[in-house]
C-alpha cells in the first residue's frame, strides 16, 4: 500500500487506527494470556516490572514531541509551509535519536538497580533486553508524529499491526525456549521481552521506509508559503509544547511506578496477612494478578487514543484558520466518541468481570475472586481514564499544555497517598492499588472539566454529550447482568458469549433510539452523508 500524503477527515483517521488497535489488542490477547499461563504470576510479575520501567522511559521518548509534531506540522500544513513541514521533521529526528541513546544507554547501565528499586530483583533480566527499544521507539516516533501531522494515519497503523505480530512470535518462542533451556522465569521473562525489542525495531525500519515514499510526494506539493524558520526558532517551539506534555506523561508513568513500589513495599511489611517467611513470593503472586487485570483495564483504553491523535491535528487546524466554532464541534464529537467507546466498556467489565477473568486469566477460587474484584475496581475506572485523555488532547490542541501537567500531578499524588494508606491494610492489601488508580483519574477528570471552563471563553459540552451514552451503558449493563445469571450453569465461554453478544446488541439499539450519533458525527467521516442518510440523522 503506498503511502501518500493525503488528508483524512478526523473520525476517518481515528477509525483507521481504531482498526489497527483492535487487530493489536486481539493479537495481544493471543500474546499475553498463554504468556502469562507460560510464566505463571511470579513471571508475569517480572515482565510487567520491566515494562512498567519502559513506560516511564518510553513516556519521555514518544508523549510530548510527537503532540509537538503533529500541532506544527498540521499548523505548517494548513498555511501552505511545506519546506518548514521537512525543518521540522529534521529537527525533531536529531532530538529524539539523542533521546533514545540516552534512555537506551541509562536503563542497560542500571538494569539491576531499578530491579532492586521496584522490589522485584528478578526482572533485571527482562529491564536488560528491553533495553533497546527505547531507542527504536524514539525512531518510530519521529516518522509517526511526520505522519500523524498531516492527518494521514494509516502508515501508523499498518507499524502498529506489525509490531503486535513480531512481538507474538518472537515472544511467545523465545519465552518457550529460554524457560526450556534454563528452566528460570527470571530468562523465560527476558525471552518474552525480546518479542517487543524485536517489534519495535521491524516498526523503525518500515516508517522510515514510508517516510522516504512520503517526502518525494511533499516536494512534488505546491508551496504556497517559501517560509522556514531557523532551526533554533524550530527546537525552542518543539520543545516549548514537548517539555510540559512530557512532565505531565512522564510524571503519571513515575507515579505509577512509585505507586508500584509502594504497595510492593506496603504488601511485604502490614498489607499481607501471613507468615514473613511467604510474604515475598505472596506479595509477586498477588502483583501478578493485578498486573493482569491491569492488562485487560488498557485494552478499551488504547481504542481512545486514536481519538487524540486524531484529534490534535483537527482542532489545531481549525484554530489556525481561526474557527473556533468548528473546532469545538471536532472536541465535542471526539468526547462523544469516546463517551460511546469507554462507557459501556466500564460498565460491561463490572458486571462481566468474574466470567472474564475465570476465562482469560484461568483463575478459580480465591484467586478468582481477587481478580474480579479488582478487574471491577479497574472497570470503573475505564470511563475516567478515557476523559482524561481527551481533555488532556483539547487543551493541548488549544495551546494550555501546562495545565494538564498540574492536574496529574495533583491526582498522581492523591494517588500514592491512598495507596499507601490502604495497601498497608490487611484487609484491602493489593485492592488498595486499584482503588487508588480509580481515586486519581476520577479527581484529574474533575480538575480537567474545572480547568476547560476556566481558560476558555466558550468550552465544549462535556455533560450534553455524556449522559445518553450513559443511560444506554446502564441500560446495557443490567442486561448482560440478566444474562450472566440466566447462562451460569453453562460453560464460562458460551456464559460470556451470550452475555456480550446479548449486551452489544442492547447497546446498539439503545445508541440508534436515542440518536447518540450526530450530523456533526457524520460530517467527520469519509461519505459522512450517506452514512448520514441510511441512520436517519439530520
Amino acid at each position: 500500500m503506498a503511502t501518500s500524503n493525503k488528508k483524512q477527515t478526523f473520525l476517518g483517521g481515528a477509525a483507521v487506527l481504531a482498526v489497527a488497535t483492535a487487530l493489536v489488542k486481539i493479537i495481544g490477547a493471543i500474546y499475553k494470556i498463554p504468556l502469562n499461563r507460560l510464566l505463571g504470576p511470579r513471571g508475569f510479575g517480572y515482565f510487567n516490572t520491566a515494562y512498567e520501567i519502559y513506560s516511564i522511559l518510553l513516556m519521555i521518548s514518544t508523549t510530548g514531541l510527537p503532540v509537538a509534531m503533529s500541532r506544527m506540522i498540521s499548523e505548517a500544513k494548513t498555511l501552505g509551509q511545506t519546506r518548514q513541514i521537512r525543518q521540522i521533521y529534521r529537527t525533531s529526528a536529531i532530538v529524539f535519536l539523542l533521546i533514545g541513546a540516552v534512555g537506551t544507554g541509562g536503563m542497560m547501565a542500571l538494569c539491576l538497580p531499578l530491579a532492586h528499586a521496584f522490589g522485584q530483583v528478578n526482572s533485571w533480566f527482562a529491564i536488560l533486553c528491553l533495553s533497546p527499544s527505547v531507542l527504536f521507539i524514539c525512531l518510530i516516533s519521529t516518522d509517526r508524529g511526520y505522519f500523524q501531522g498531516q492527518s494521514n494515519m494509516m502508515p501508523t497503523s499498518i507499524s502498529q499491526v506489525m509490531e503486535a505480530v513480531c512481538k507474538l512470535v518472537v515472544g511467545l518462542v523465545a519465552a518457550y525456549v529460554l524457560k526450556k533451556l534454563t528452566g528460570s522465569m527470571v530468562y523465560a521473562a527476558g525471552g518474552a521481552i525480546l518479542g517487543v525489542t524485536s517489534s519495535t525495531l521491524l516498526s523503525a525500519v518500515y516508517l522510515k521506509f514510508k517516510h522516504r515514499q512520503s517526502e518525494t510526494e511533499l516536494q512534488s506539493e505546491q508551496c504556497l508559503d517559501p517560509t522556514v524558520y531557523s532551526r533554533r526558532s524550530t527546537v525552542g517551539k518543539l520543545l516549548t509544547i514537548a517539555i510540559p506534555i512530557t512532565i505531565g506523561a512522564a510524571g503519571l508513568q513515575l507515579i505509577t511506578a512509585v505507586d508500584t513500589s509502594v504497595y510492593m513495599h506496603r504488601l511485604l511489611g502490614p498489607g499481607l496477612a501471613v507468615p514473613e517467611k511467604l510474604k515475598a513470593d505472596t506479595a509477586d503472586y498477588v502483583k501478578g494478578i493485578y498486573n493482569f487485570c491491569q492488562t485487560v483495564f488498557n485494552m478499551p483504553c488504547a481504542f481512545i487514543t486514536p481519538l487524540t491523535i486524531s484529534a490534535i491535528p483537527a482542532i489545531t487546524e481549525q484554530l489556525t484558520l481561526r474557527r473556533r466554532r468548528a473546532a469545538n464541534t471536532v472536541a465535542e464529537s471526539a468526547i462523544r466518541v469516546m463517551s460511546l467507546i469507554s462507557m459501556p466498556c466500564s460498565v460491561g467489565l463490572i458486571v462481566l468481570a468474574r466470567p472474564i477473568m475465570q476465562l482469560l486469566g484461568g483463575y478459580s477460587g480465591a484467586d478468582l475472586t481477587l481478580a474480579a474484584r479488582l478487574m471491577q475496581i479497574l472497570g470503573a475506572c475505564v470511563f475516567f481514564n478515557s476523559l482524561v485523555l481527551v481533555l488532556n488532547a483539547v487543551m493541548q490542541a488549544h495551546g494550555f499544555v501546562y495545565i494538564p501537567v498540574i492536574n496529574m500531578v495533583v491526582g498522581g499524588i492523591a494517588r500514592l497517598i491512598v495507596t499507601f494508606i490502604l495497601a498497608g491494610n490487611p484487609k484491602i492489601n493489593i485492592t488498595g492499588a486499584a482503588i487508588s488508580t480509580l481515586s486519581c483519574y476520577a479527581l484529574i477528570s474533575v480538575l480537567n472539566i474545572f480547568s476547560l471552563r476556566r481558560v476558555l471563553s466558550r468550552p465544549p459540552r462535556i455533560f450534553s454529550n455524556l449522559y445518553k451514552p450513559a443511560i444506554a451503558s446502564v441500560i446495557m449493563g443490567g442486561g448482560a447482568w440478566l444474562l450472566v445469571r440466566l447462562t451460569r450453569n453453562m460453560r464460562v465461554l458460551l456464559q460470556l458469549g451470550v452475555s456480550m453478544v446479548g449486551a452489544v446488541v442492547i447497546y446498539v439499539i439503545l445508541v440508534l433510539a436515542l440518536r447518540i450519533i450526530t450530523a456533526d458525527d457524520c460530517k467527520l467521516l469519509p461519505k459522512g452523508d450517506k452514512i448520514a442518510k441510511i441512520l436517519r440523522i439530520h
